[in-house]
This record gives structure tokens, C-alpha cells and sequence, in this order.
């Protein structure tokens, strides 16, 4: 057996593999709520024999979406929306179902990507966004209104009313999201966050009111499910987030009961220069994994079953976060088995295609 296809415990769950299918937004919702599309989307996905499926960045609040399309848990349309959702891909398929919570902070009130990334003008319904201080994301976007400890505890209060609107639906796992240059994120990195009280300044104070939130949610979230985080490996911009900040914000989060980190990068800057590459990002998954002995998964333009291998046999990461792969081949972890001579789940339905049973298949399977 390939270790790839090997099961992992995560917090209190098992996942079947370490194929985990990653977030991603599709800007499709409505206030929040989503609907067919998403049905469509995830259902086909939890169909696709990966180990875990995690849904896409999901809101505490309104103000905390990215844009007007947005996901959120904030009350109870969303909550019956995802319900409908959840129960439809647990009578697809075994896997194991997570949703990642997320603010938006100062990149909030923005464009869908296919309609330019920019910042909502007002004739488009903008709305106020938050964040460690009164610093534009970049020229021409809206300026946040800098946060005080009322509305930290406000936000921080959002995040375990989500979670707990999680725990009914169902979920097996949430994903606390401070990376990519939203909210959390933003509080960890000195470019964004120039507070000068508890909440700024160090690191440890930069980690202070992410660490808190993790905290609030963990005391609400069951052992037997699995609780953790996507956190940054650098910011990719003189000055901000490196990896070995990245190493002591996972042993932080790791004291305070953290049962997993995937760790990437980015975004908090729009002038910062990434190295985009194949498995670019897998060094600071690696990094902190040996300096910490979390469960750790990597994440970063991993599309091919034998690059995603190499990095499990490494000992780089416990598993490998996919993404655009699974958009563009949802069937990723039934071709990636059959190339490393593997097995996971097919739907009965869907079993005369098996190349077991229909030889033709194995051949339509792109080899490296």
C-alpha cells in the first residue's frame, strides 16, 4: 500500500487516506446561503474516493465574506442549507466531511474574481470591513475600520456561534482559517497589523487574538471530532510572516489542543513576489512538522499521485491538500490509485467503470 492511500487519524476521526480535497470558494451563494450549485459541486466531489472533503471558506458574518457570493454559518438559512448539503454527500460516500471558518477582515467586500478582485464601491453594496488597523489592502480599496476589543470578542463570539451551528450539521472537522490575508491572518502579520497594545507589536501579542479564537472554539468543539487550522508559511514580502514564525505559531496552537495545521501562504500583500511551483509550499509544511511533531498537511500546486507520494515518503507532510486538481479531474484519487496500484472508495453506482472491470480504464489514466 501506498502511503498516500494509508488511513490518518486526525483528531478524534479517521480519515480513509491522505488525499484531503481543500477548500475553495465559489462565489455562488446568496446572503450567505448556499444552493444547488454547491449541492452539485460537493456532492460530485464526495463521490471522488479522497479521504476528506473540507468545504470552502465559510463566514462567521456577513461583514467577514470576501465578496457578495460568499458562504456563510451565521444563522439559520445557511445552517438548513448546509444541512441539505451534508446529508446528500454522506448518503453518497464514507468520506469524511470538514468546513473551514474564515473572516474576511480587510479583504472583505470585494469582487467576485470573475469580476475583476477589486473592492465593491458603494453603488455595488459595500459594506464596512474590519481589521487590526486602518490599512488598506491595497491603493483604491476601502479602508477598514481598525478594531477594538468590543469587536474582537464580537468576532472572536462569531466563530464559536458558527461552530456550533457546525456540530448540528454534522461536520467532522473545521478548519480555522488564518491564512491567505484574511482576518486572523492579518493579525499575524506585522504588514497588516500595527497595533500598539496586547494585540500588536510581538509576536506573541500578533498571535494573541487568533490564539483566542482557536481557543473559544476548541472549548465548544468534541475531542471526537478534529479541530485545526490552515495557518501561513511566509507572506512572501520583506518584513512579514517567515517560516520559522510559522514554527511557533503551530506549537501555540498545538498546546491549545490543535489537532492538524495545512500551511500555506500569501496574500496579505498584493506586491508580494511568490515562487509559484510544483509543490512550492511543501517546505514550510516540512518545517514545521519536524520542529513540532503536529499533524501537518502540505499544500501548493500538488497535482500528480507520484509528487504527492514522494512527499508522504519524505516525511514532509502527513498528507497532501488538493485543490484546482479536483476541479479539473474530480476523479483525481481514483486515477491516483490506480497509478500507485491502490484502492479507494467507488460508488456502486459507478463500479462498472473499474478497471477491474472495465480495462479500458486503466489506460485513460494520465501516467508521468
Amino acid at each position: 500500500m501506498s502511503l498516500l492511500f494509508s488511513p490518518l487519524a486526525l483528531g478524534g476521526i479517521e480519515i480513509a487516506n491522505r488525499v484531503t480535497i481543500s477548500p475553495m470558494c465559489q462565489y455562488s451563494a446568496r446572503d450567505g446561503t448556499c444552493n444547488d450549485w454547491h449541492l452539485q459541486h460537493l456532492m460530485g466531489l464526495s463521490l471522488s474516493g479522497a479521504g476528506l472533503l473540507t468545504f470552502e471558506a465559510t463566514h462567521v458574518s456577513a461583514q467577514g465574506r470576501i465578496s457578495p457570493g460568499c458562504a456563510g454559518l451565521w444563522c439559520d438559512d445557511n445552517e438548513a442549507a448546509l444541512s441539505r448539503i451534508v446529508a446528500a454527500c454522506r448518503s453518497a460516500s464514507p468520506i469524511k466531511l470538514g468546513i473551514q471558518l474564515a473572516h474576511a477582515g480587510r479583504k472583505g467586500s470585494s469582487q467576485r474574481p470573475w469580476e475583476g478582485r477589486g473592492s465593491l464601491r458603494s453603488d455595488d453594496g459595500a459594506w464596512e470591513t474590519v481589521a487590526p488597523s486602518a490599512l488598506a489592502y491595497a491603493p483604491g480599496w476601502h479602508t477598514p475600520k481598525a478594531l477594538d476589543e468590543a469587536g474582537m470578542a464580537a468576532i472572536r463570539d462569531a466563530f464559536v456561534a458558527s461552530a456550533r451551528r457546525a456540530l448540528r450539521v454534522g461536520f467532522d472537522l473545521i478548519e480555522i482559517h488564518s491564512a491567505h490575508g484574511y482576518l486572523l491572518d492579518e493579525f499575524l502579520s506585522p504588514l497588516a497589523n500595527r497595533r500598539d497594545d496586547a494585540f500588536g507589536g510581538s509576536l506573541a501579542n500578533r498571535m494573541r487574538f487568533p490564539l483566542q479564537v482557536f481557543e473559544a472554539v476548541r472549548e465548544i468543539w468534541p475531542r471526537e471530532r478534529a479541530l485545526g487550522a490552515r495557518i501561513p508559511g511566509s507572506h512572501y514580502a520583506p518584513g512579514g510572516w517567515c517560516p520559522d514564525d510559522a514554527v511557533v505559531y503551530a506549537r501555540e496552537l498545538k498546546a491549545r489542543g490543535c489537532d492538524f495545521v495545512t500551511i500555506s501562504g500569501g496574500g496579505v500583500v498584493p506586491e508580494a513576489k511568490v515562487p509559484t511551483g510544483p509543490g512550492y509550499q511543501v517546505p514550510f509544511a516540512d518545517a514545521v512538522r519536524r520542529a513540532t511533531a503536529i499533524t501537518t498537511g502540505a499544500v501548493g500546486l500538488i497535482a500528480r499521485a507520484r509528487q504527492a507520494e514522494a512527499i508522504l515518503a519524505a516525511g514532509r507532510a502527513d498528507y497532501v491538500a488538493i485543490a484546482r486538481a479536483f476541479l479539473f479531474d474530480p476523479r483525481w484519487a481514483w486515477h491516483a490509485a490506480i497509478e500507485l496500484g491502490d484502492e479507494t472508495y467507488f460508488a456502486p453506482q459507478y463500479q462498472r467503470c473499474h478497471p477491474k472491470v472495465w480495462s479500458p480504464a486503466a489506460e485513460l489514466v494520465r501516467r508521468d
